[in-house]
């Protein structure tokens, strides 16, 4: 594997985790939203990931054996969550029905954050590996300038 081809593979996972990131942000954002555009409750959203090819076909005729096998990262799909509306009892508020429940997203905030601290430790994992690769790639040109 070269060092484009280990930036190309950092790169594709800093790409996802930070959609992914965007998308925790967004459910977090609109925990107690009641009403959207699209009527109803905000649902929550989840990234569904997969792993994808780094190179281009030709490239692959010029690769070894061991460098067929590498795959980067990308995001495959944004899917709404189905899980059930949680209701709550608030005969006061604007969008309550005939019975005065209000229905909310069922968004668990402790959940969203925990998803969020493994995707910025994942991002953080990513950045060190470019570093790293940054590292060796100048470690070479100064052997070859040697």
């Amino acid at each position: 594997m070269d060092f484009m081809t280990a930036l190309d593979i950092g790169a594709s996972a800093l790409s996802a985790e930070r959609t992914s990131m965007n998308i925790i942000s967004m459910n977090l954002a609109n925990a107690k939203t009641t009403r959207t555009i699209g009527g109803g409750p905000y649902r929550r959203k989840a990234v569904v990931m997969a792993a994808t090819e780094v190179d281009d076909p030709f490239s692959k005729h010029m690769q070894s054996a061991l460098d067929r096998e590498l795959r980067g990262v990308r995001v495959q799909n944004i899917v709404r969550d189905n899980r059930p509306f949680r209701q709550v009892y608030e005969p006061g508020h604007p969008d309550a029905d005939e019975n005065g429940y209000v229905k909310y997203p069922d968004i668990n905030v402790v959940e969203e954050m925990a998803n969020l601290m493994t995707t910025q430790r994942g991002y953080q994992a990513n950045v060190s590996t470019i570093d790293a690769v940054k590292s060796m790639y100048n470690k070479a040109l100064e052997i070859g300038r040697g």
